[in-house]
């Protein structure tokens, strides 16, 4: 079992006040409502509901927490760009997680999840332009990529990454898909290295079996 499988809900913060202490490594994920935030945070934990996956964008309003052990965390950031959230929780949602992003010691990476049908979109990259100033690394997740054939695949995939390029090796991209379960581990790779976590090694046959 690895590190992701034993994830747990820790948490979730309405405000800054009710965040966890700031310690320890946590990656957060963050991107636009619908785009398959919560769908590929269970694909890498291998759960069905550890994080609220639903139809209806804009469910996830607070800043949810899920302990791997070892004071490791994935950070579930709320959606951005849903049009029906009042104005005012919208401006709300921005000032809390922005001071999250830019105030929080223990983030090591954010990973951005992007529709790979429409990525990336003017709010996608207003998010990228802002964070990536920081210094820390961010990793593009292009979900539902199965809903693409093989070539607009590997050519959105291609696009992405000429985009970031600019940016420097600190801002990378792959597809991924929750549905099929593509791209799982190639994410793995880069949360074990944010989150400093070390590779699980198969136990060896027992004799007799």
């Amino acid at each position: 079992m690895s590190a992701f499988n034993r994830a747990v809900y820790v948490a979730s913060a309405h405000d800054r006040k009710e965040l966890i202490p700031d310690g320890g490594w946590e990656v957060a994920f963050a991107g636009r409502s619908n785009a398959g935030k919560s769908s590929a945070i269970n694909a890498i934990t291998g759960r069905t509901r550890l994080a609220f996956a639903s139809k209806t964008p804009g469910r996830t309003q607070l800043i949810n927490f899920f302990g791997l052990g070892k004071e490791r965390y994935l950070v579930d950031l709320p959606g951005y760009g849903y049009a029906e959230v009042p104005e005012k929780e919208r401006r709300r949602w921005g000032e809390f997680v922005s001071h999250y992003l830019l105030e929080r010691r223990a983030l090591r990476g954010l990973i951005v999840i992007m529709d790979a049908r429409h990525a990336p979109t003017p709010l996608d990259q207003q998010l990228l332009d802002w964070f990536l100033p920081t210094g820390k690394p961010v990793h593009i997740l292009l979900t539902k990529a199965d809903k693409l054939s093989r070539r607009e695949a590997t050519q959105t995939l291609a696009e992405v990454r000429a985009a970031v390029r600019g940016a420097g090796p600190s801002c990378t991209a792959q597809l991924f898909s929750s549905l099929k379960r593509t791209g799982i581990r190639e994410a793995e790779v880069v949360l074990k290295h944010w989150l400093d976590l070390p590779e699980e090694r198969e136990k060896p046959p027992v004799e007799g079996d």
